[in-house]
């Protein structure tokens, strides 16, 4: 089982596809639109609470399967 970490979504554009979430610990992630396990979680908002797994992406670590809380 792998390990969900917390944390918030700092901002996201749905025109670009991407954003940054501020864990709980550690630097900012990277988060794509791709990254949300529900098709219907699109657009979240500024200060919103997730749960994600880190997985390493082009340019480092990121957030993937990224799930409201």
């Amino acid at each position: 089982m792998s390990i969900r970490h917390q944390g918030t979504i700092k901002w996201f554009s749905e025109d670009k596809g991407f954003g940054f979430i501020t864990p709980q610990e550690g630097p900012d992630l990277f988060i794509h639109t791709n990254s949300f396990e529900s098709r219907s979680f699109r657009g979240p908002n500024e200060g919103q609470l997730v749960s994600y797994q880190l997985i390493v992406g082009p340019k480092g670590f990121e957030a993937g399967q990224v799930r409201e809380r």
